[in-house]
């Protein structure tokens, strides 16, 4: 994502509750993320200095096409992120404002390339994961062995990991989705070692009056006293307690994103992987390897929570399965140079 170029501040020009309070508490009654929160704020800051600081309810359809094309022509940005934007934007006018926009035709689409994913050959997954120890193989190993995402790796929860069935539940996923992925049996005793060791953090945090994990509101007003128990604790938290923005609460959050993010990119430069490896590579890998070994299409993609199996059709392609499978000429071709 783009720098934001605008000041965190929008024009308050109506009486009631300022226009971030609104979105917060639109967003919020939802249950959308608090990382949806942040990017939606951040598109609507931007689209409000684009158009000279004027309040969005004076705005409308026009505007938001100029924005998006804007967004598509000066700044070169990817089709996502201009989705992303428009996302935020329909969102504000309908449930912040009680707008709906018109049909945006005049919107210059920023362009979606057709890209195959980068995947690791067996061997080289396994010497990126020999460069990597503790805390990081562990989390590693989940993207690679389980096909998690980061964020999920990051946002796993202690009751999650079910180590009688070998299997991790992974909880509000992409699309808002709960789905069941495998445990791999590498992992099992490592990891419970490690949970003994978060477990005794957790427990001094209690003793030195802190403890609390944070929890969807809908969860904590629910269940009152749960982000103190156990099985809610992150199984990667934080090495270091921090103040939750907009409350100041103190808590143990989960470990930083960078973290795990640097350390593989790290570990693939150690290991002399010259494709461009990202965490979500290692993903990739696990669906690639388990179509490999013969696993129907349709269990991998429960495993992955795809909602429709061509996104997970893919992977038959880097596996030149699918329908363009063909052999070289050259192949067939029996006699060799002497």
């Amino acid at each position: 994502m783009d720098q934001d170029p605008v000041s965190p501040s929008v024009p308050r020009d109506r009486p009631g509750p300022r226009l971030i309070e609104r979105l917060r508490e639109a967003i919020r009654s939802r249950h959308y993320s608090r990382r949806t929160e942040k990017s939606y704020w951040y598109w609507i800051r931007w689209y409000v200095r684009f158009h000279g600081m004027r309040h969005p309810a004076d705005m409308g359809g026009r505007e938001v096409s100029e924005f998006l094309s804007f967004l598509a022509t000066q700044r070169d940005v990817a089709a996502a992120t201009q989705n992303q934007a428009l996302s935020a934007l329909l969102f504000l006018y309908k449930h912040v404002l009680g707008q709906e926009l018109p049909w945006l035709d005049g919107v210059t689409r920023a362009k979606r390339p057709v890209r195959r994913p980068v995947v690791l050959t067996r061997e080289e997954a396994m010497r990126l994961l020999a460069q990597l120890t503790g805390l990081k193989w562990l989390m590693a190993s989940l993207l690679y062995g389980a096909g998690l995402r980061q964020i999920e790796v990051l946002t796993l929860r202690v009751k999650d990991v079910d180590f009688a069935y070998r299997q991790i539940l992974v909880r509000d996923g992409k699309g808002g989705k709960d789905r069941v992925t495998m445990l791999p049996e590498q992992v099992i005793s490592p990891l419970q070692a490690h949970l003994v060791r978060v477990r005794g953090l957790h427990q001094r945090d209690l003793a030195a009056g802190y403890g609390e994990v944070w929890l969807p509101d809908a969860l904590a007003r629910k269940y009152r006293g749960a982000g103190r128990q156990w099985g809610w604790q992150f199984v990667f938290p934080s090495g270091r307690l921090s103040a939750e923005p907009g409350t100041g609460v103190i808590r143990r959050h989960h470990v930083y994103p960078d973290t795990l993010h640097r350390a593989v990119k790290s570990a693939a430069a150690a290991a002399r992987i010259v494709k461009p490896v990202s965490c979500h590579t290692l993903r990739h890998s696990f669906a690639t390897h388990l179509l490999e070994s013969g696993y129907d299409i349709r269990t991998v993609q429960e495993l992955l929570g795809h909602a429709d199996v061509s996104t997970t059709m893919i992977y038959t392609h880097v596996l030149n399965k699918g329908g363009r499978g063909v052999s070289s000429p050259l192949d067939r071709i029996s006699a060799s140079p002497g």
